[in-house]
């Protein structure tokens, strides 16, 4: 019997979700098993085929429902059929502001034999605030259908929500290559902007050996593709860092195989990991996903748990598939879901064996 247990609510959503989530858990059982560790599954049927069954994405006591679980991990949510916003405000985003995941990380470095975009050193982590930001809920519309029509959308930045996202990147970025970059757009953005730059400014006094470097965004997106290598940790805002680690994933080779954490840091509430990549409804059932980002994501799930040689193992197995040729269509292999899993799972048994005691 496993010495350790974790609860895992597991949302595999929509599209490529339903197979990329089973072939990561898959793999991370074994990566588990082999340090003396076990997972609880507890698949949830919460999606948009659960919408066209009872309006809801989840049911009305969804958030209690996973509240006591140790980790929930998600497969992807999107349905073409379905607006964008009864999917993502029926689901993901109470998710995560229920339970405060305000830190969304986002890891991304090329991976062995995947083709980046001429940069073989990109290693940066994006630090997004979760929970606030441009991503409100405040806000409205007005004269409806006339020719008036207006709709009004507020950013909402507290000090309280600023000041522990730049907290967290900047202890991130001291156990790193100690270099923090804000991204900013406070020359046109008049009020909020500013208001970020102030407070990121003043948590990194705290940290000395942390510099500190502002860049207005259209400039860092800039350098995020001219330059990656010369990034370490980005700290951004709910849109902004959302934008910037899809394209740092798209640089680094492929969307596919980004990870993604929703972190509660102080662990009052279970965090969320998932994939960055969406239910890609065009390659849904073909067997073809690449699970790599699911993986990936398990791997931060692990590491979350307290499980960091097995966290450490998942990432090695899926790096040496990757070395081999073994790929998935999107990085130029023809590779399925599949055959890529049990590739890993293989890669996973032949490592040596984890130290007794």
């Amino acid at each position: 019997m496993s010495a350790r247990r974790h609860t895992v609510a597991t949302i595999p959503g929509d599209g490529i979700g339903q197979e990329v989530l089973p072939a990561a858990a898959s793999a991370i059982e074994v990566a588990a098993g082999r340090h003396g560790a076990g997972l609880a599954w507890q698949e949830l049927d919460w999606g948009a085929e659960r919408y066209r069954r009872t309006g809801r994405m989840m049911p009305v006591d969804g958030i209690e429902q996973l509240a006591g679980s140790d980790a929930v991990f998600l497969g992807a949510v999107g349905d073409p059929d379905i607006d964008d916003v009864e999917t993502l405000w029926g689901l993901l985003i109470p998710i995560r502001r229920e339970f405060d995941q305000y830190v969304n990380l986002r890891p991304v470095r090329r991976l062995p034999g995947v083709p980046s975009r001429g940069y073989d050193d990109i290693d940066v982590v994006v630090v997004r605030e979760n929970v606030e930001g441009e991503y409100s809920e405040v806000g409205g519309r007005v004269y409806r259908g006339r020719p008036q029509e207006a709709a009004v959308q507020e950013s909402v930045f507290t000090r309280h929500g600023v000041t522990r996202v730049a907290r967290y990147a900047a202890e991130l970025a001291a156990t790193r290559r100690g270099l923090l970059t804000s991204a900013t757009k406070s020359n046109g953005i008049v009020h909020t902007m500013p208001f970020w730059d102030e407070v990121v400014a003043e948590v990194l006094t705290g940290y000395p050996a942390v510099r500190l470097e502002k860049e207005l965004i259209d400039a860092l997106a800039a350098r995020l593709v001219l330059r990656p290598d010369s990034l370490d940790v980005i700290v951004a805002s709910n849109l902004f860092g959302d934008i910037l680690s899809d394209l740092a994933g798209a640089v680094a080779g492929s969307i596919g195989v980004a990870p993604s954490a929703n972190l509660d840091p102080e662990r009052r509430y279970p965090s969320m990991f998932e994939p960055v990549h969406g239910s890609a409804p065009d390659i849904a059932g073909q067997g073809v996903a690449n699970p790599v980002g699911a993986m990936w994501a398990g791997a931060l799930m692990l590491e979350h748990l307290g499980e960091q040689a097995a966290a450490a193992d998942l990432v090695t197995a899926f790096e040496q598939v990757l070395e081999s040729g073994v790929r998935t269509r999107d990085l130029g292999g023809s590779a399925g879901t599949a055959e890529f899993t049990t590739a890993v799972e293989t890669a996973l048994r032949q490592l040596p064996a984890p130290a007794a005691g």
